[in-house]
């Protein structure tokens, strides 16, 4: 019997999710990251519940920041150096 950790599913996340997903990780706020990407700091947090809420869909929860984080690093989405 396999496991999500055996098969690890990666969800499939836009380019743009992604993109605001890095920027809210390396930044202090969501006024921060929307400043920097020129939206606003709901449409920041439109990002990030939608990319927590692809996680949930595949069974691998991200509720904090720091598991985001992890997710996106394990999944290549962005790597320590970028961080």
């Amino acid at each position: 019997m396999q496991t999500l950790m055996d098969e690890k599913v990666r969800p499939a996340l836009s380019a743009r999710e992604v993109e605001v997903l890095l920027a809210w990780i390396v930044r202090d706020s969501k006024d921060d990251v929307a400043r920097s990407l020129y939206i606003s700091p709901a449409t920041v947090g439109t990002h990030i519940a939608r990319v927590r809420d692809k996680y949930e869909a595949v069974g691998r929860s991200a509720k904090s920041k720091a598991a985001l984080v992890a997710r996106a690093l394990q999944d290549g989405y962005i790597t320590l150096d970028e961080l």
